[in-house]
Protein backbone atom coordinates (compact mmCIF):
# COMPACT_ATOMS: atom_id res chain seq x y z
CA UNK A 1 0.00 0.00 0.00
CA UNK A 2 1.11 3.41 -0.84
CA UNK A 3 -0.39 7.13 0.22
CA UNK A 4 0.97 9.81 -2.56
CA UNK A 5 2.58 13.35 -2.36
CA UNK A 6 1.69 15.72 -5.18
CA UNK A 7 4.25 18.44 -6.26
CA UNK A 8 3.34 20.70 -9.01
CA UNK A 9 7.13 21.91 -10.27
CA UNK A 10 7.00 24.55 -13.61
CA UNK A 11 3.11 23.68 -14.50
CA UNK A 12 4.62 19.74 -14.18
CA UNK A 13 2.67 17.78 -11.25
CA UNK A 14 4.70 14.43 -9.97
CA UNK A 15 3.41 11.78 -7.85
CA UNK A 16 5.44 10.94 -5.13
CA UNK A 17 4.96 7.27 -3.76
CA UNK A 18 4.32 6.83 0.01
CA UNK A 19 4.97 3.89 1.07
CA UNK A 20 2.29 3.49 4.87
CA UNK A 21 1.09 0.46 6.21
CA UNK A 22 -0.59 -1.75 4.33
CA UNK A 23 -3.09 -3.56 5.12
CA UNK A 24 -2.26 -6.20 8.24
CA UNK A 25 -3.50 -9.42 8.11
CA UNK A 26 -6.52 -7.87 10.94
CA UNK A 27 -8.12 -5.67 7.97
CA UNK A 28 -7.82 -8.43 5.85
CA UNK A 29 -9.86 -10.38 8.02
CA UNK A 30 -11.70 -7.59 8.88
CA UNK A 31 -12.91 -6.64 5.50
CA UNK A 32 -13.26 -10.38 4.63
CA UNK A 33 -16.31 -10.17 7.85
CA UNK A 34 -17.52 -6.97 5.88
CA UNK A 35 -17.77 -8.97 2.61
CA UNK A 36 -19.93 -11.53 4.43
CA UNK A 37 -22.03 -8.80 6.57
CA UNK A 38 -22.83 -7.11 3.27
CA UNK A 39 -23.43 -10.59 1.64
CA UNK A 40 -25.94 -11.36 4.36
CA UNK A 41 -27.46 -8.25 3.97
CA UNK A 42 -28.71 -8.89 0.52
CA UNK A 43 -29.63 -12.19 1.09
CA UNK A 44 -32.01 -10.97 3.86
CA UNK A 45 -33.32 -7.80 2.20
CA UNK A 46 -33.78 -10.42 -0.99
CA UNK A 47 -35.52 -12.97 1.09
CA UNK A 48 -37.34 -9.94 2.84
CA UNK A 49 -39.03 -8.87 -1.00
CA UNK A 50 -39.69 -12.37 -1.95
CA UNK A 51 -41.61 -12.81 1.24
CA UNK A 52 -43.62 -9.70 0.82
CA UNK A 53 -44.26 -9.95 -2.68
CA UNK A 54 -44.80 -13.47 -3.79
CA UNK A 55 -46.15 -14.75 -0.19
CA UNK A 56 -47.96 -11.61 1.15
CA UNK A 57 -45.70 -12.29 4.51
CA UNK A 58 -42.59 -10.49 6.54
CA UNK A 59 -39.68 -12.26 8.51
CA UNK A 60 -39.68 -9.43 11.00
CA UNK A 61 -36.24 -9.38 11.54
CA UNK A 62 -35.07 -7.93 8.40
CA UNK A 63 -34.83 -4.40 9.67
CA UNK A 64 -33.92 -4.88 12.62
CA UNK A 65 -30.50 -7.29 12.09
CA UNK A 66 -29.36 -5.20 8.73
CA UNK A 67 -29.19 -2.89 10.88
CA UNK A 68 -27.15 -4.57 13.43
CA UNK A 69 -24.90 -5.60 10.14
CA UNK A 70 -24.90 -2.26 8.74
CA UNK A 71 -23.73 -0.73 12.29
CA UNK A 72 -21.28 -3.62 12.27
CA UNK A 73 -19.95 -3.15 8.67
CA UNK A 74 -19.45 0.51 9.08
CA UNK A 75 -17.07 0.50 11.86
CA UNK A 76 -15.47 -2.82 10.91
CA UNK A 77 -14.33 -1.43 7.74
CA UNK A 78 -12.80 1.72 8.78
CA UNK A 79 -9.83 0.26 9.65
CA UNK A 80 -9.78 -0.95 6.42
CA UNK A 81 -10.29 2.32 4.55
CA UNK A 82 -7.34 3.60 6.98
CA UNK A 83 -5.15 0.95 5.51
CA UNK A 84 -5.43 1.90 2.16
CA UNK A 85 -5.45 5.63 2.19
CA UNK A 86 -9.29 5.92 1.54
CA UNK A 87 -10.34 8.93 4.19
CA UNK A 88 -10.66 12.05 2.48
CA UNK A 89 -7.97 14.56 2.90
CA UNK A 90 -8.06 18.73 2.56
CA UNK A 91 -6.12 19.29 -0.70
CA UNK A 92 -6.46 22.71 -0.65
CA UNK A 93 -4.35 23.45 2.47
CA UNK A 94 -1.74 20.24 1.37
CA UNK A 95 -1.04 21.45 -1.85
CA UNK A 96 0.96 24.60 -0.23
CA UNK A 97 2.92 22.92 1.49
CA UNK A 98 6.45 21.29 0.37
CA UNK A 99 6.40 17.50 0.67
CA UNK A 100 8.42 17.22 3.99
CA UNK A 101 5.25 19.91 5.11
CA UNK A 102 2.87 17.76 4.01
CA UNK A 103 3.87 14.21 5.78
CA UNK A 104 4.00 16.36 8.99
CA UNK A 105 0.50 17.72 8.45
CA UNK A 106 -1.07 14.46 7.63
CA UNK A 107 0.97 13.06 10.71
CA UNK A 108 -0.54 15.50 13.11
CA UNK A 109 -3.93 15.09 11.78
CA UNK A 110 -3.02 11.09 11.86
CA UNK A 111 -2.57 11.44 15.95
CA UNK A 112 -5.04 14.09 16.40
CA UNK A 113 -7.48 11.36 14.87
CA UNK A 114 -5.78 8.79 16.79
CA UNK A 115 -6.48 10.79 20.22
CA UNK A 116 -10.01 11.03 19.03
CA UNK A 117 -10.45 7.69 18.16
CA UNK A 118 -9.04 6.28 21.47
CA UNK A 119 -11.65 8.36 22.96
CA UNK A 120 -14.55 7.05 20.78
CA UNK A 121 -12.97 3.33 21.51
CA UNK A 122 -13.04 3.73 25.47
CA UNK A 123 -16.46 4.49 25.12
CA UNK A 124 -17.64 2.50 23.16
CA UNK A 125 -16.22 -0.37 25.53
CA UNK A 126 -17.64 1.12 28.67
CA UNK A 127 -21.21 1.46 26.46
CA UNK A 128 -21.00 -2.22 25.51
CA UNK A 129 -19.81 -3.00 28.83
CA UNK A 130 -22.76 -1.55 30.63
CA UNK A 131 -25.19 -3.07 28.67
CA UNK A 132 -23.99 -6.83 29.19
CA UNK A 133 -23.93 -5.98 32.76
CA UNK A 134 -27.23 -4.68 32.96
CA UNK A 135 -28.74 -7.43 30.70
CA UNK A 136 -30.18 -4.66 27.98
CA UNK A 137 -31.76 -5.82 25.20
CA UNK A 138 -33.45 -4.15 22.28
CA UNK A 139 -37.45 -3.48 22.36
CA UNK A 140 -37.83 -5.59 19.53
CA UNK A 141 -39.45 -9.11 18.69
CA UNK A 142 -35.86 -10.52 18.95
CA UNK A 143 -34.82 -9.09 22.20
CA UNK A 144 -31.30 -8.90 20.93
CA UNK A 145 -28.71 -8.39 23.78
CA UNK A 146 -27.32 -4.53 22.94
CA UNK A 147 -24.03 -5.24 23.71
CA UNK A 148 -23.54 -7.98 20.72
CA UNK A 149 -24.12 -4.37 18.28
CA UNK A 150 -22.14 -2.18 20.52
CA UNK A 151 -19.26 -4.31 20.51
CA UNK A 152 -18.30 -4.53 16.97
CA UNK A 153 -18.53 -0.82 17.35
CA UNK A 154 -16.03 -1.04 19.85
CA UNK A 155 -14.20 -3.50 18.32
CA UNK A 156 -14.18 -1.92 15.02
CA UNK A 157 -12.93 1.89 16.43
CA UNK A 158 -9.98 -0.55 18.05
CA UNK A 159 -8.85 -1.29 15.00
CA UNK A 160 -8.75 1.78 13.38
CA UNK A 161 -6.70 3.14 16.27
CA UNK A 162 -4.17 0.06 15.23
CA UNK A 163 -4.22 1.28 11.85
CA UNK A 164 -3.82 4.67 12.51
CA UNK A 165 -0.50 3.52 15.15
CA UNK A 166 0.88 1.59 11.61
CA UNK A 167 0.28 4.36 9.36
CA UNK A 168 1.93 7.30 11.33
CA UNK A 169 4.73 5.00 12.06
CA UNK A 170 5.21 4.16 8.44
CA UNK A 171 5.30 7.63 7.26
CA UNK A 172 7.35 8.96 10.39
CA UNK A 173 9.93 6.27 9.22
CA UNK A 174 9.87 7.16 6.04
CA UNK A 175 9.95 10.54 6.97
CA UNK A 176 13.37 10.17 9.56
CA UNK A 177 14.64 8.31 6.15
CA UNK A 178 15.03 11.41 4.60
CA UNK A 179 12.46 10.32 1.77
CA UNK A 180 10.71 13.38 1.55
CA UNK A 181 12.37 17.11 1.48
Amino acid sequence: MSDHLEISEGGAVHRIEVPIAGASPIDIASEAVCGLFLLAMIVMIGAEAIARNLLGTSLQVTDEVGGYLLVALTFLSMSVAESHGAFHRVEFVQMRLSPSGRMISQIIFELVSLAASALVTWQLVRLALNSFRTEDVAPTPLATPLWMPQTSMGIGMALLCLALLRTIAAKVRYLRAGAVR
